[in-house]
C-alpha cells in the first residue's frame, strides 16, 4: 500500500463550475456540487492567497482547477490561469499545478501545453467505462476516449487520477467493478468514487420522478462503492475522495431529490471497506483455530481508529455479534499501529 502520512498534501481548489463543458449530463449540477455559481478571472490571486494562509506547516499544497473541464475552456483563458498558478510554483508557495478535465478533452496540442507548466496530475471524469451508461449518462464519449485519453497522459509522464460514480443509468455493481479494474489497468495512481446524487433541475431527476431510474438507497450505495474501493485499494490505488463533499445545499431537499445524501457517505463506505477487510481476517483466524480464542487485537493505521470501529461503531457492533456472541472469541479490540498503512491491517491474537 501506498503511505502518504509522511507528508500531508492540501489542494487549493480553484472552481471553474461548468466552464468549458460541452454536455449536460443527466446527473450534473456543478453550481451545485462546487458550490460555486460564477467565476472571476481577477479573484483567482486572492483566492490562492487566501488558501495559502491555511497552509500549515508539513503540508504540501497545489492549486487545482476543479469543477469544470478544464482543457476545454477558451484557450486564452487557460493559459491565463496555467500562467498565474507558475508564479506560486516558481515562488515556491506551492508544489504544483493539477486539474480535472473530460477525456475528450486530452489530445497532443493540450498535453503539449500543460508539459510547459508544472502540472502534477491530471484528474479525468471517467465515470464508467460501461458504454450504455455513458451513453444514458450522456456523457458525450465513449469508453475508447476514456482509454485513449488515459494512454496519451501516462505517455506524457504525468499522474493519472481517475473518477468514477457509483449508481449511473444503466449501471450494475459489476459494471461499477469493471471500471475500477480499468481505473488500475490504466495506471491511475489515485481515484475519486462518487456515489450518485440526484439533484433536482437534472435530467436525472426528471428520469427519477417518471420511473425511469430508480434512486441508490444509503445502503445500497455503501455496498457497490466499497466493493469498488476494495478493488481500488488492493492494487495500491490512493484514495482522494469518497463521496460528495457534505454541504448545505447537498443536504437541502428544495435542492436534492435524493441518492447518496448521508452526512458521512464517505465515512459509511470506508467504513464499510475496513469491515470487509477485518472481518475476512477474523473469518480466517477462527477456521484456523479449533479452540475458543480468549482475546484478538485488531491493528490499523494510525488515525483509522474510527474508520475501523465504523460510523456510530456500527462495525464494532457486527464483530461482537458475529464472532463474541458465538463465543469464537471473547474479546475484539482495535488498536493503532505505527508500522501499518493505510487499509493495511494486521490481526494478533492475545492471553491477556
Amino acid at each position: 500500500m501506498k503511505d502518504n502520512s509522511a507528508v500531508r498534501h492540501k489542494n487549493i481548489p480553484i472552481f471553474i463550475p461548468h466552464l468549458g463543458c460541452p454536455h449536460d449530463c443527466v446527473f450534473c449540477n456543478q453550481k451545485k456540487i462546487s458550490g460555486h455559481s460564477s467565476f472571476d478571472t481577477s479573484r483567482v490571486r486572492a483566492e490562492i492567497e487566501e488558501a495559502l494562509s491555511t497552509v500549515s506547516a508539513g503540508e504540501q499544497a497545489e492549486i487545482a482547477f476543479f469543477g469544470g473541464s478544464f482543457t476545454g475552456i477558451d484557450r486564452q483563458l487557460m493559459i491565463t490561469l496555467l500562467n498565474i498558478a507558475e508564479e506560486y510554483v516558481r515562488g515556491g508557495r506551492v508544489i504544483g499545478i493539477r486539474m480535472s478535465t473530460r477525456p475528450d478533452y486530452i489530445d497532443t496540442e493540450i498535453l503539449d501545453i500543460l508539459r510547459g507548466y508544472t502540472v502534477s496530475a491530471i484528474e479525468l471524469g471517467l465515470q464508467s467505462f460501461d458504454d450504455e451508461v455513458l451513453r444514458a449518462s450522456e456523457r458525450g464519449h465513449t469508453s475508447a476516449d476514456s482509454v485513449r485519453a488515459c494512454r496519451l497522459i501516462k505517455e506524457y509522464g504525468f499522474e493519472l487520477v481517475g473518477q468514477m460514480m457509483i449508481g449511473l443509468p444503466g449501471a450494475s455493481a459489476e459494471s461499477e467493478l469493471e471500471t475500477a479494474r480499468m481505473i488500475v489497468s490504466l495506471g491511475c495512481s489515485a481515484a475519486r468514487v462518487y456515489p450518485t446524487v440526484v439533484f433536482r433541475s437534472t435530467k436525472l431527476c426528471r428520469m427519477a420522478e417518471k420511473g425511469e431510474y430508480t434512486v441508490l438507497s444509503d445502503e445500497e450505495a455503501v455496498k457497490r462503492t466499497s466493493d469498488v474501493l476494495e478493488i481500488l485499494i488492493k492494487e495500491n490505488i490512493t484514495l482522494l475522495r469518497v463521496g460528495l463533499c457534505s454541504n448545505e445545499d447537498i443536504r437541502d431537499p428544495d435542492e436534492v431529490y435524493g441518492g447518496a445524501v448521508h452526512p458521512a457517505i464517505g465515512e459509511l463506505c470506508i467504513g464499510e471497506l475496513y469491515y470487509k477487510l477485518i472481518r475476512e481476517q477474523l473469518i480466517s483466524l477462527c477456521e484456523n483455530s479449533r479452540e475458543r480464542i480468549p482475546s484478538v487485537e485488531v491493528y490499523v493505521s494510525h488515525g483509522s481508529t474510527g474508520k475501523a470501529v465504523g460510523h456510530k461503531k456500527i462495525n464494532k457492533e457486527r464483530f461482537y455479534n458475529e464472532f463474541c456472541k458465538s463465543g469464537r472469541i471473547g474479546k475484539i479490540k482495535i488498536l493503532e499501529s505505527a508500522h501499518l498503512r493505510s487499509f493495511e491491517t494486521e490481526i494478533k491474537i492475545s492471553y491477556k
